[in-house]
Parts: structure tokens; C-alpha cells; sequence
């Protein structure tokens, strides 16, 4: 591990900012995907099309955040063991990690393929757009095992320190999306199955490229044939990629539960929310780096016995990312019409977009700080109680308070996106009473000790 991808050593904020910066730009690309996908759907397309990419891709989002969350534990174990200066214990912890993957990507794949009409009326999908969302689904569905193994490549090279690569092979696979959406969707007409073609095309062959490019890179660990089974390290990834994948499912179902709200509301509605949706995966990116960031970086610090560098970048997170998110927050409140009217030219679905925007504002600034708590206890391991508040912020406010706003009489959507930051902020006051108990418990056993 060279110095950079040292993270016990140095400035925090300088190392922090290198580090989290590449992710950013992955996440950016990686959400460009579904992005580029609405955007030409939107403009060549039909806005049936529209509200079909959108459910479709919620549907979607909802299985690969919640594989992203359980390749966590995969990130935080590497990090630990290189804090441990221990490197050969991470080559068995792989190869039992593509044992499970691979059985997981098969089974998602059938899940996908049979149950995606179910999953579409589930959410309610306008009668207009119902075929569209299935045709979508089953398609993403049909190689999704592609999907599974790049969140698990990058995994492996974020708890290694290395965040450039990621952004690599998101790069290419976006270009391919881009070209493939021109191609499919723009010439020849496909609509919604282009944009799902173009999609999945663009993770297969970013997949494949970024095979052949791990196979010349000098890594800090050695990958044995023997490695490759279901041993005990298996167990310890899981134990603390599980409950966060958990929390990950339940919540993007409260999402997904929000969406079957408003496409009750109409075709413009749904549609509207589809775009506004696709801008709000942007304004969570730079919270979303900062928790990645964070989780390798105190794993690294906690396998060094460096904890109080681990709540020091923890406060840095805090810091760097409610400052940006302030400049979003007032781009997004005040201009959110003009990046709905990017994705479509009709102006009353920019108008629906730009209500949800208003209430969804301050989940910029909000979020960066609950995350940066979410980090610094992922990179402990305390994924257990991450889950807990992840769930009591969705299920205890959000989706009540969605529920509840998208019944009104003549029901805004401002107060339905509003639901989410105020979800965010309960979210930090359970995670700061938490932080000042679990501080002074590990303060005293050190006093003890």
C-alpha cells in the first residue's frame, strides 16, 4: 500500500479530499446512467416512456443500492486487515467473496425476470406505462449479474485506498450507455427497450475492461485458486455488510412505496417525480462519497488503534459536506425548474419536478452530516446500529409523512419531498445520542485497560 492509500498517516482533510473526489466522479457517471437513459427517453421518446424508465429504474435502484450495501462489508474488512498490516488475509476473503456474489447475481437475475410485471403493478404503475416498466426491468433483470460484480470490484479497490480505478470503469461504462441511448433510443426508435439495452450493455462491458485491467496492476495481496470457496471469511463480510444491505432494502422500499403514492396522482405527477427523482441521485452524490470515504478510512484507522483520527475525519466529513451542500441546496430551491426542463420540454411534468425539488432542498446539506455518522460507524463495524436508525428515519417519519402529504386535497409535491429531509435530521439526533454513547463506552474500556 503506497502512501496515499495510507490513511493512518498525514492530513486528514488533504487525504480525505483525494480519496473521496474520484468516487464523487464515479457516483456522477454511475448515476448518469438511468439519467442519460430519462433524458433521451424524454426527448425522443414518449412521456409514457418517461414514467417506464422511472419506475422501472426505482425498481432497480431498489436491488443494486442494496447490493452496493453488503459489498460494504467487503470494503470495510479489506481496510481493517491493511491497518493490521495484515495483506494475506484478504485473498481468501475474496475469493469467498466471488463464491457468494456469483450464487447472489444468479438468483437476482431469476427474481428479476419472473416477478418484474408484479413488482410494476405493485407500484402502481400507470396503465399507459405498465408494459414499458416490465419491458425495462426484465431487461436490467437479464444481466444483472454484470451489475453485481462491478459494485463488488469496486468495492475491493475502495478498501484497498485506490478510488481512481472505480472511476475508470464507470467512465467507460458510461460513455457506452451514452452511445448505446443515441443509438437505440434516438435513431432507432426503441424507446424504453433501447434505453434498458444501453443500460446493462454499458456494466458488461465495463465489467470485462476492468478484468483485464486488474490483471496488470501490482496489488498488495495474492489470489489463490484454493481461495475460491465458501469459508469463514465469508461470514465476517456479511456480518457486517448484511444489515446494512437490509437497511438498504427496507428503505428504498419506503421509496418505492413513496413512488406508488404519487403515480396515483397521474401520469404528469409521475412523471414529474421521475424527473425530479433523477436530479435529487445527483444531489446525494457528494453525501454518498462521503460516507464511502469515510467507511475505509476509519476501518483503516481502527485496525491501526487510531481512533482519535477516526473522529476527526468523521467532523471533517461533517464540514466538507454541508458546505457544498449549501451551494446545492440554493441551485436546487431556486433553479430546480431549469434541471427538470434538461430531461423533458414539457412544461407542466417541469413544473410537477420542480415542486418535488423545493421540499427535497435542504436533504443537502442535511444528509452530509448523518452520513458522515454512518461512515464513521460503518468503518467500526457497527452496521447493526445503522440499519436500526436507517430504518426508524423511514418507517417512523418518511413514509408516513409522504403517505399522509400525498392524500391532501390538491396534494403538492413540496410536502411530499419534504419528508425526506426531515426524515435526514431525525436521523442525526439519533445517531448524535448514539455517537456520545458509544464514545465514552470505548473511552472507559481504554481507561480500563
Amino acid at each position: 500500500m503506497n502512501e496515499k492509500q495510507d490513511f493512518t498517516e498525514g492530513n486528514i482533510l488533504t487525504k480525505l479530499i483525494r480519496f473521496m473526489f474520484p468516487i464523487l466522479g464515479a457516483l456522477v457517471l454511475q448515476a448518469m446512467y438511468s439519467a442519460v437513459d430519462l433524458m433521451i427517453v424524454g426527448r425522443f421518446g414518449t412521456t409514457a416512456g418517461i414514467s417506464g424508465v422511472s419506475t422501472g429504474s426505482s425498481i432497480m435502484s431498489l436491488v443494486t443500492f442494496t447490493l452496493a450495501a453488503l459489498t460494504t462489508g467487503v470494503t470495510v474488512r479489506i481496510g481493517f486487515y491493511l491497518g493490521q498490516k495484515k495483506p494475506e488475509r484478504i485473498g481468501p476473503l475474496l475469493g469467498g467473496a466471488v463464491c457468494f456474489f456469483f450464487v447472489l447475481g444468479l438468483i437476482l437475475t431469476v427474481v428479476l425476470l419472473i416477478f418484474a410485471r408484479p413488482l410494476a403493478v405493485l407500484m402502481q404503475t400507470p396503465e399507459a406505462a405498465l408494459d414499458l416498466t416490465v419491458t425495462y426491468v426484465r431487461i436490467c433483470g437479464g444481466g444483472f449479474i454484470f451489475v453485481v460484480f462491478y459494485n463488488f470490484i469496486s468495492s475491493i479497490f475502495r478498501g484497498l485506498g485506490d478510488s481512481k480505478l472505480p472511476l475508470i470503469f464507470v467512465t467507460i461504462a458510461c460513455v457506452v450507455n451514452i452511445a448505446g441511448d443515441l443509438i437505440l433510443v434516438a435513431g432507432l426508435h426503441m424507446n424504453v427497450a433501447g434505453a434498458a439495452i444501453a443500460t446493462i450493455t454499458a456494466q458488461a462491458v465495463s465489467v470485462v475492461l476492468s478484468l483485464l485491467i486488474i490483471r496488470k496492476k501490482e496489488l498488495p495481496f495474492t489470489l489463490k485458486r484454493e481461495d475460491f470457496r465458501f469459508s469463514h471469511e465469508v461470514g465476517r463480510f456479511v456480518q457486517v455488510g448484511a444489515p446494512l444491505a437490509l437497511q438498504e432494502l427496507l428503505t428504498n422500499l419506503t421509496f418505492l412505496a413513496l413512488c406508488a403514492f404519487i403515480n396515483r396522482l397521474g401520469l404528469e405527477s409521475s412523471s414529474g417525480y421521475g424527473i425530479g427523482q433523477k436530479v435529487q441521485s445527483f444531489v446525494m452524490l457528494v453525501p454518498s462519497s462521503i460516507m464511502q470515504s469515510m467507511a475505509s478510512f476509519v476501518a483503516q484507522n481502527v485496525g491501526a488503534g487510531k481512533e482519535a483520527r477516526s473522529r476527526s475525519a468523521m467532523k471533517c466529513g461533517m464540514g466538507l459536506g454541508a458546505a457544498i451542500g449549501v451551494v446545492i441546496f440554493y441551485v436546487v430551491f431556486f433553479h430546480g425548474n431549469v434541471l427538470a426542463s434538461l430531461f423533458t420540454s414539457d412544461t407542466l411534468v417541469v413544473e410537477k419536478a420542480f415542486e418535488f425539488l423545493r421540499g427535497f432542498a435542504p436533504e443537502a446539506v442535511v444528509t452530509s452530516i448523518l452520513f458522515s455518522y454512518m461512515g464513521y460507524f460503518n468503518g467500526h463495524g457497527c452496521s447493526f446500529f445503522v440499519m436500526i436508525q436507517g430504518l426508524a428515519q423511514s418507517f417512523l417519519v418518511r413514509l408516513p409523512m409522504s403517505y399522509i402529504m400525498s392524500i391532501q386535497p390538491d396534494a403538492s409535491l413540496t410536502g411530499i419531498g419534504l419528508a425526506a429531509p426531515t426524515a435526514t435530521v431525525f436521523g442525526i439526533v439519533v445517531c448524535t445520542v448514539y455517537y456520545i454513547i458509544y464514545t465514552r463506552r470505548m473511552d472507559a474500556h481504554r481507561a480500563q485497560s
